[in-house]
């Protein structure tokens, strides 16, 4: 009889364990200049969440408030260039105060939303906002579209930090 139990034990504790183990990590920047960094982004592609799978014209905004938070605004057409305009106002929250690149993006209280900034260019007019989960990623730059040269080099980054790049869509911009 304490031969089965040993045998029983070990698949339920390393289900246990893999069940509880977490992504590997994930880049970010090394720094992010706040202030070079607000501003509006347009949604270039992206791994869409459930509310802009059928966006066009994606934007998102972000100001610093008095308070420290990111005042943020993310807007889209619904379905089409004339389509109903949606508009969110989600919080940014900066975790890491050191490299300012790991948020908590809430959306609806109490829920904060992993957001972290994996990359920005020098200029600060291209960036890429990841999770951990590597669920969703944003591809963004100031100007609503950009080079298949600068795509392409969106695209090794992302497959880089272990992102299936076959889920990025383009999202439509004019």
């Amino acid at each position: 009889m304490s031969s089965v139990r040993p045998s029983l034990f070990m698949p339920v504790l390393l289900f246990t364990l893999a069940a509880c183990s977490s992504p590997p990590p994930i880049g970010t920047a090394k720094a992010v200049d706040l202030e070079r960094f607000m501003g509006d982004w347009y949604v270039i592609a992206n791994i869409p969440s459930f509310i802009e799978t059928n966006a066009y014209n994606a934007m998102e905004s972000y100001r610093l408030a008095e308070d420290g938070t990111v005042a943020t605004t993310f807007s889209f057409r619904e379905g089409g260039f004339e389509g109903e305009r949606k508009t969110y106002h989600p919080t940014g929250y900066i975790i890491d105060r050191q490299s300012n690149a790991v948020w908590g993006m809430q959306f609806i209280w109490p829920i904060k939303s992993d957001y972290r900034i994996i990359s920005v260019n020098d200029a600060y007019d291209q960036t890429i906002i990841g999770r951990i989960q590597r669920d969703y990623v944003w591809l963004m730059a100031r100007t609503p579209q950009i080079s298949e040269g600068d795509y392409q080099r969106f695209l090794q980054v992302i497959t880089e930090e272990g992102y299936d790049v076959s889920k990025v869509r383009k999202v439509p911009q004019q």
